[in-house]
C-alpha cells in the first residue's frame, strides 16, 4: 500500500490540495450520492460499525476488538465482520487464526479473531447472513462506515486525537472520505483516542450535533519491563509509524534505530535482512506491533526469520467512562429488540 501523502496532515489549504479539488469533488460527490441512494439491507441482530471519516488508520480495529469485549461482558455473542484489507479470500470465510494467514485474509482479521469469531466478507450482506447462522448476538463491523449495503444499528467514529482529520479536506485533496458534515450527520458517536488538540474540532462539530464523545487511549495489555533491557529497533508498517515509536519512548525504551513502512506492508527478504542486520549489528532487539507480526507469520523463510526474531508489544484501548460506552452499546442492542 503507497504510503499517504504528507500535505494531507499539515493544517491549512496548499497547492496540492487546490490542484486536486476538482477531483476531491467528485471523489467526495461519488461517497455521498452511494450513501444517499443505495438500498440497505437489515441483518436480524444489531449491527455496530467500527468506522472513521478519513482513509487509513484511525483506531477502528482496537475500538472494535473493545467493543466486542464489552459485549461479550453483557452475555450476547458478538461475531466480528472485515473486508480483509490486503488478503486476497473473498469469503464470507470465518477467520482461522491457526492456519490462515495475512496473505489469504489480511492482517486485521487475525488480530480480530483472537478475541471473537471473525468473518471476512467483501460483501457485507451475506458476511452478516453468515455470522447470523453461527449464532452471532451482534455484529461488530470492523470499517465500512461509508458502505451502504448492510444497514447499521449504531455507527462509532474512532479519529487519533493527535492527527484528527489532517488539512480536512477529501481526497485526493486529504484524507477525508466524504465532506465532514455529512459524515458527522450519519454518525452516532465519537471515539477520540489519544492526546492532542487536532481532535478538538471534529469533536465539537459531534457535539453541536448532540452526538457523545468518548476519550480512550492505548495502554499495554502485558508487562514492558522487557523493553529496558536492551536497545531495541523498532520497525512499524501501519498508518503512523510514529506514533509506535513514540509510545515505546514513552514506555522507556531506548531506540537505536526506528525504521517505518507504508500500511500494510508486505515485508520482502531485503526488509527482513535489513531489519536482522540492523538487530544484530546494534546488538539490539527487534520490536514492531501486533499487527505487523501477524503479517509476518507467512509461507516465506524470511518472513518466518523475522517473525522468530521480533517481539511485539500488545495493546489495548481503555475508555475513560468505559460505563457510558457500555450503556450506547445496550441502547443500540435493546432498540433492535424492541
Amino acid at each position: 500500500m503507497l504510503s499517504e501523502p504528507a500535505f494531507w496532515w499539515r493544517r491549512g489549504p496548499g497547492a496540492a490540495s487546490a490542484l486536486l479539488a476538482p477531483a476531491a469533488l467528485l471523489y467526495g460527490a461519488a461517497v455521498e450520492a452511494r450513501w444517499r441512494f443505495s438500498q440497505s439491507q437489515s441483518a436480524d441482530v444489531p449491527v455496530i460499525c467500527i468506522g472513521n471519516f478519513t482513509l487509513g488508520g484511525g483506531g477502528k480495529t482496537p475500538t472494535a476488538i473493545a467493543t466486542a469485549k464489552l459485549l461479550a461482558a453483557k452475555g450476547v455473542n458478538p461475531v466480528l465482520l472485515t473486508r480483509g484489507y490486503g488478503g486476497r479470500e473473498k469469503g464470507p470465510h470465518f477467520v482461522d487464526g491457526e492456519q490462515d494467514g495475512a496473505d489469504l485474509v489480511g492482517d486485521e482479521p487475525l488480530l480480530l479473531a483472537r478475541q471473537a469469531p471473525t468473518i471476512v466478507a467483501r460483501d457485507r450482506v451475506k458476511g452478516a447472513e453468515r455470522a447470523v447462522a453461527h449464532g452471532a448476538g451482534a455484529i461488530v463491523m470492523d470499517d465500512g462506515f461509508q458502505s451502504p449495503g448492510l444497514a447499521k444499528t449504531l455507527c462509532i467514529v474512532a479519529i487519533d486525537a493527535e492527527v484528527g482529520v489532517g488539512n480536512g479536506w477529501v481526497a485526493p485533496s486529504g484524507p477525508l472520505r466524504a465532506r465532514l458534515s455529512y459524515q458527522i450527520s450519519r454518525a452516532d458517536a465519537l471515539v477520540l483516542i489519544g492526546s492532542g488538540a487536532a481532535g478538538n474540532s471534529v469533536a465539537e462539530m459531534m457535539a453541536d450535533h448532540g452526538k457523545p464523545i468518548f476519550h480512550a487511549v492505548y495502554t499495554p495489555a502485558a508487562k514492558t519491563d522487557w523493553l529496558k533491557k536492551q536497545p531495541v529497533i523498532a520497525f512499524a508498517g501501519i498508518a503512523r509509524p510514529s506514533k509506535f515509536f513514540s509510545g515505546l519512548e514513552r514506555l522507556g525504551a531506548h531506540i537505536a534505530e526506528s525504521v517505518p513502512f507504508p500500511d500494510h506492508h508486505v515485508f520482502s527478504a531485503d526488509d527482513a535482512g535489513r531489519l536482522l542486520d540492523l538487530a544484530k549489528a546494534k546488538r539490539s532487539q527487534l520490536v514492531t506491533t501486533e499487527k505487523d507480526l501477524a503479517r509476518l507469520k507467512g509461507p516465506q523463510p524470511h518472513q518466518r526469520a523475522l517473525c522468530k526474531a521480533a517481539r511485539a508489544l500488545p495493546i489495548v484501548l481503555k475508555f475513560e467512562n468505559e460505563r457510558a460506552y457500555s450503556d450506547l452499546l445496550a441502547k443500540a442492542l435493546a432498540s433492535k429488540s424492541v
